[in-house]
């Protein structure tokens, strides 16, 4: 098997999500972070012959860039890596322990959503590159008029934090102008790049759809976050 660029690319991002990885039979891919705040799931071109886990995916990464063209032959036990099926050079690479590896459980159940809004590439670029420039950690959606929100990111403990701000358009529960802070950590929006159907609940998870590529995320929000229904 050959894993193409665009699932090499799904493996690196959730490999910032999660070192761990488990694999199932099929063409689908679920990670969770450690601390169980974030959640992906993609769906691949390739499909996987059995279950395997790796304990280190940045490792497992580095061992496929050793060849030009890797073709992947999945064992009981291993997978063996050959440069495009040759046996001239070929590198075994041990499953793990699933018991030792964090793995996603159970799907996860949206519950109904009050704010949505697309996030385009540029805009989620520059407020991730704003938020490392002025060294803050937090990002807020904040309610402004019906139909309008800001995107901000700042340090929500310090009132005199720099911040940076852009405005977004929003659909909103019937359209009212309701008051409401959606609070994340910034380092909690580990998305491939692309654009982004975002929907938010004021039970403290969003669900970040990406528009072009078939992967998507939920996210927990952080306690402070409000909403006045």
């Amino acid at each position: 098997m050959k894993l193409s660029n665009e699932t090499v690319s799904v493996l690196k991002n959730f490999a910032t999500i999660n070192q761990n990885l488990v694999i199932k039979s099929g063409n689908s891919i679920s990670t969770i972070s450690a601390q169980k705040n974030i959640v992906a799931h993609a769906t691949v071109k390739e499909t996987f012959p059995q279950d395997f886990a790796i304990y280190d995916l940045n490792e497992f990464l580095a061992a496929l860039s050793l060849f030009g063209k890797p073709d992947l032959d999945f064992r009981d036990d291993f997978v063996v890596i050959t440069e495009n099926g040759s046996a001239s050079k070929s590198l075994k690479y041990w499953y793990s322990d699933p018991s030792v590896v964090t793995t996603v459980t159970k799907e996860i159940t949206m519950p109904e959503c009050e704010v949505n809004f697309s996030l385009e590439n540029d805009m989620l670029s520059n407020v991730q590159k704003a938020a490392a420039v002025i060294g803050v950690p937090d990002m807020v959606l904040e309610g402004m008029d019906s139909g309008v929100a800001l995107l901000k990111v700042t340090d929500k403990k310090n009132a005199t934090a720099n911040d940076y701000a852009v405005k977004v358009n929003v659909n909103n529960e019937n359209g009212k102008n309701l008051s409401y802070k959606f609070w994340f950590k910034v380092e909690n929006l580990k998305l491939l790049s692309g654009t982004y159907d975002v929907s938010i609940s004021s039970k403290n998870i969003s669900h970040f759809v990406n528009a072009n590529v078939d992967i998507k995320y939920w996210i927990a929000l952080e306690p402070e976050s409000k909403y006045d229904a």
